[in-house]
């Protein structure tokens, strides 16, 4: 099976299909979500040391966090999908 990389910066990538949603780290709830997932061993950083821009959740219930803001990484979402279903 072929699987669809979405780049999410500094060299990452994550497989497209099992993106669940990507959203913004500002918010009180999405900060209770990231330290949950650090708490219980789900939390994928891939920021590089940089400030985290957007907040990834995979199918698995992982959590990653991207330097990348989340509108440009879900415009790489979007133009995936274009490339792949024309």
């Amino acid at each position: 099976m072929d699987y669809t990389l979405l780049n999410i910066g500094f060299g990452s990538s994550v497989v497209a299909e099992r993106v669940v949603t990507i959203v913004s780290p500002n918010s009180a709830p999405m900060k209770r979500l990231k330290d949950e997932a650090k708490e219980e061993k789900r939390l994928i950083d891939a920021t590089h040391g940089r400030r985290t821009r957007s907040i990834i959740i995979m199918d698995s219930n992982h959590v990653i966090l991207s330097a990348i803001l989340a509108e440009t990484v879900s415009q790489r979402y979007e133009t995936l999908k274009e490339t792949e279903h024309p």
